[in-house]
């Protein structure tokens, strides 16, 4: 028996400082092994506790982590960790994709490079074990990784999209779908790639605008591809031989498929052609005909005529349905011209492009070359360029599940988080097209379908008929289904399995059913957790995945797979760029977490595609920025960065310094602590009722800044709202709890006399700190766990915070007047300390100060509350009055009814910090003027790139500000020095009188 790791040993003192590779060390292990994250069917099925099930957007196989994994992790363990609090029975289910194409790429990608074969070497059986070799070897990677960042995920249930469960049941959903007449087959047009030879979803299509002609790279063309003209050329009439009709494309090539020309039919330029024959110039026996549709031209536009190639452009093959023309495909399937290309077969298709010109010329048809804007389809992949080529494919049609998905929000039985994406839900759904779901590859789901050879009955199959296909979740019911079929024997029947797979998005699409044992319904897990509560994914694949989950759940089980649907934006460089390697500003949540050498990251940005002069500003802005490397900052501060930049309908811009900052943050947390336990000995006993002690007014405040803490956190959670729930929390703890009660507390903490204040403070603490890490544990799991085992009393709580109970807003400690009395306390503070900084009073000397106020209800407050503010302000005595008793001193009003004093006779001299001051405001003068006199140069804004002239305005306005303060503190130290005269005047006429 396998031997469970212990809780971690923490009998020994606290560093001097936070450790994030220390802290972050040895919890997961014990938290997997004491099968925390393991969620139980039972308690669910006997009602003991509600489920609360997140599928997690399975990563592909191939995938190590980055930016956007490491938001959806932090975003879904926080609420997994949360509603385990709110005692809900969690389950997380993990998971990779098998990721088809990107897969096989890689694999093919290795053996080429080890073994210098291609996998039709192999053959397809011998290839797949190869890629399932890889799949076994490295597979893994990405989910070790979602271990470090302290994912509570049931690895119990984790799946692979390609196991045998996930493989049985899209062979189900498969069958059950062509039973339905939903799977169907037809020749239509595809996304293909001819460096991969697939067809693609449109989510592996990136769409590249053109704005002036060049040279584009394209695999396999050294010189690249010449895109942005347009070329323009005529078309003979037959019966006409001095007429010609004039039309242009991008795709020159694609005219080798043309069939037709169409004009608009009120148009009177064409009229009189509508109908008249057309010679192709190379294919002399090509009917072609000039065709009237007003649908797809627009006779203002360009000449008014339109070339139609159905098999090879969306809007053509609209054409050629309508008019019944016939498609015409052109290309092989790795880019070649075919035999139907007439003279040009066999030559590459952009070869062919430029022979095809050249043709032309000399013939006389080429009418001209123009510039053109336009938007090119490339494959993710490959970098290869899409064509839209015709193809045989199983296709579902969706217009039925599309509008079962549109009604379940309409009705509100399904929720979208933020609802400013419904209507972009409505738009794809309501004109949603049907699904292509062939790939031509080895790596995946292959076709549960079977092409049937009878004897006498189909002995040519035709592939692109259906009725020639038995559908059927294994080679033997095939068998079964063709002999009842057909009614004859087993050995008039020949089978052969289509050798395409499914596109990966359709075994995604069907993940919340599977994930749980689908088809098998009545299993204890399908029972517990189907429906899950919350898909939680980013915006970019709300119709690739989420709407399809949707429309394959209600048409498979008739019902939703999840409840709730929150959408979370892009992860973007610090300044607002998408993260590409070719940028080199991809963001490796890795380094952010273990700490990154500064020569690593020159490196990355050194091997993008940047032109030199933008590498090396990058160089230097990160020898700047960072010259000892990214410092390890832990799992804690990172995720707790991207759920505070979590503010609704904004795209994240990761600034790494954010991160850094947040480090700090742990760094305050674990020296609270530190500082706590100085106070709270191991057999400290917590008091059960604080309300019920003598406490002070720093002790009622912190107590009710807490329940509102409490109050705030549970309702941003709820309504995923992180980046209020972060900023809620940081304020708690580092504005109220750290600046100030920690410091308000140290007299009644460190008192030998009045135990009473000291216990009554000493709770006081020991709640903040205990329910203030409860409060944070979803966000920061790490941290939270070492400071909350630390904590004296542990018989009083769970074994691991991940199990203590979240919070509840206590009313009965809140007061909303607490936090008005505590600003006007502190704003007396911070006016203290300000006029001690403003005069650079070294920090031994306390100075006197006095409070002169009339209103009695303040002079109450003040005078109740005298010694806090001594403490927190760092002076001597505090002397609450009406009238001013102090003799040297500087003022301040705090408000009408409100005068501070400060007593600094004989601790400065005024003189010497004017000319201080002033020196200082001569030195930023002269900063700022050489600031503006960059900025001053002809063509700035066209000739200094973009973050450089950010980075100038930044250090102007800082400037600026910093004279301003200064002048200020000028200003005020004259004044001191003039008051200080008066104040002596009027003593000496006082001592005369007298």
């Amino acid at each position: 028996m396998e031997q469970k790791t212990s809780k971690k040993d923490l009998s020994h003192p606290m560093e001097k400082e936070y450790d994030p590779k220390k802290v972050e060390s040895g919890w997961y292990e014990w938290w997997v092994d004491q099968g925390f994250f393991h969620a139980d069917e039972k308690k669910v099925l006997s009602k003991e506790k509600k489920p609360y099930t997140i599928l997690i957007p399975p990563p592909n196989v191939t995938g190590s982590l980055h930016a956007g994994h490491a938001l959806f992790v932090a975003i879904q363990d926080t609420l997994i960790r949360y509603r385990k609090m709110k005692g809900f029975e969690v389950l997380w289910i993990p998971g990779t994709d098998h990721a088809g194409i990107a897969t096989q790429t890689v694999t093919e990608k290795l053996l080429m490079k080890a073994e210098g074969k291609t996998r039709h070497d192999l053959g397809r059986e011998k290839f797949v074990e190869r890629v399932w070799d890889w799949c076994n070897k490295y597979g893994g990677q990405i989910l070790n990784q979602f271990r470090a960042m302290g994912c509570a995920m049931d690895w119990d249930r984790c799946f692979f999209t390609l196991d045998s469960c996930r493989t049985n049941a899209v062979n189900e959903a498969f069958c059950r779908l062509a039973e339905k007449g939903i799977i169907y087959r037809m020749n239509r047009l595809v996304n293909w790639c001819s460096t991969l030879r697939t067809a693609l979803s449109d989510i592996e299509v990136e769409h590249v605008e053109v704005k002036e002609p060049m040279k584009m790279k394209v695999p396999g063309y050294i010189d690249g591809v010449e895109v942005g003209y347009l070329t323009h050329f005529s078309y003979k009439l037959k019966d006409f031989p001095d007429k010609e009709i004039v039309v242009a494309t991008t795709r020159l090539e694609t005219m080798l498929g043309d069939v037709a020309v169409a004009v608009h039919p009120e148009d009177k330029r064409y009229t009189e052609f509508i109908g008249k024959q057309l010679i192709h110039p190379f294919i002399k026996d090509r009917k072609m005909t000039v065709i009237a549709d007003p649908i797809l031209v627009d006779m203002k536009f360009g000449t008014g005529a339109v070339k139609i190639t159905p098999a090879h452009d969306p809007n053509d093959f609209a054409c050629g349905e309508r008019h019944h023309l016939e498609m015409i495909n052109i290309l092989n399937d790795d880019g070649t011209i075919n035999s139907n290309g007439g003279e040009f077969e066999g030559m590459r298709r952009f070869d062919a492009r430029s022979k095809v010109y050249e043709a032309l010329e000399k013939m006389g048809q080429i009418r001209g070359k123009t510039k053109n804007v336009m938007t090119i389809s490339v494959c993710q992949r490959s970098g290869d360029l899409i064509e839209p080529v015709i193809k045989p494919q199983w296709w579902i049609k969706t217009s039925v599940m599309a509008q079962r998905a549109v009604d379940a929000v309409k009705k509100g039985e399904l929720k979208i988080f933020p609802d400013n994406h419904v209507k972009t839900w409505y738009q794809w759904l309501e004109n949603a097209r049907d699904w292509c779901i062939s790939r031509q590859l080895w790596w995946g789901h292959r076709i549960p379908a079977y092409l049937c050879t009878v004897k006498g009955i189909i002995d040519n199959p035709d592939t692109n008929n259906q009725d020639h296909w038995i559908i059927a979740k294994s080679e033997e019911e095939a068998m079964e289904k063709a002999k009842e079929k057909y009614k004859v024997a087993a050995d008039q029947i020949s089978l052969a399995q289509d050798s395409d797979v499914l596109d990966t998005w359709f075994s995604s699409g069907i993940l919340p059913l599977s994930s749980l044992g689908w088809p098998d319904t009545g299993s204890n897990d399908f029972k517990a957790f189907f429906p899950t509560q919350l898909l939680e994914t980013g915006t970019d694949i709300l119709f690739f995945w989420v709407a399809r989950m949707v429309m394959m759940s209600l048409t498979l089980n008739d019902s939703l797979p999840f409840t709730e649907v929150f959408l979370h934006n892009l992860v973007k460089d610090a300044q607002g760029k998408k993260m590409s390697k070719s940028k080199g500003n991809v963001i490796d949540p890795l380094e952010i977490i273990n700490g990154c050498a500064l020569e690593t990251l020159i490196q990355k940005v050194k091997g993008s595609s940047l032109p030199q002069p933008e590498v090396d500003r990058s160089v230097n802005l990160l020898r700047k920025e960072f010259p000892k490397g990214i410092p390890q900052c832990s799992s804690d501060a990172l995720r707790f960065t991207l759920l505070s930049y979590m503010n609704q309908g904004t795209n994240i811009n990761l600034d790494i310094k954010r991160v850094i900052g947040y480090r700090h943050f742990c760094n305050k947390l674990w020296n609270a602590l530190k500082f706590a336990l100085i106070y709270l000995p191991a057999d400290f006993k917590p008091e059960a009722d604080v309300s019920a002690l003598p406490l002070g007014f720093a002790e009622k405040w912190i107590l009710s800044a807490l329940a509102e803490t409490v109050r705030d956190t549970g309702k941003h959670y709820e309504e995923f709202n992180f980046g209020l729930a972060m900023n809620g929390l940081y304020d708690f703890w580092l504005h109220k709890l750290c600046d100030v009660y920690l410091e308000a507390a140290k007299p009644a903490l460190q008192s030998k006399t009045d135990l009473k204040a000291a216990n009554a403070a000493q709770n006081a603490l020991y709640k903040c700190l205990y329910i203030g890490l409860c409060l944070l544990h979803p966000a920061m799991p790490f941290i939270t766990e070492e400071l909350y085992q630390r904590l004296p009393s542990p018989e009083s709580r769970a074994d691991s915070i991940f199990l203590t109970p979240f919070p509840e807003f206590e009313a009965k400690y809140y007061n909303a007047d607490y936090a008005g009395q505590m600003e006007q306390l502190m704003g007396a503070v911070q006016s203290v300390r300000s006029m001690i900084a403003t005069l650079n009073i070294p920090s031994k000397n306390r100075p006197k100060m006095a409070i002169v106020c009339k209103d009695e209800t303040k002079l109450q407050f003040f005078s109740e509350n005298a010694a806090l503010i001594s403490t927190l302000a760092k002076v001597g005595d505090a002397e609450v009055c009406k009238e001013l008793a102090l003799e040297g001193c500087i003022m301040h009003v705090l408000n009408p009814g409100v005068t501070i004093y400060l007593q600094v006779k004989g601790i400065i001299d005024i003189k010497n910090e004017i000319e201080r001051l002033k020196k200082k405001i001569g030195q930023l003068e002269g900063f700022a003027k050489k600031i503006e006199q960059k900025m001053g140069v002809k063509d700035y804004e066209q000739k200094v790139p973009e973050d450089v002239r950010k980075e100038n305005k930044e250090k102007h306005e800082t400037t600026l500000h910093e004279i301003e303060a200064v002048s200020y503190t000028h200003l005020r130290a004259h004044e001191t020095s003039l008051h200080l005269v008066c104040r002596l005047l009027l003593e000496k006429k006082k001592k005369k009188k007298k």
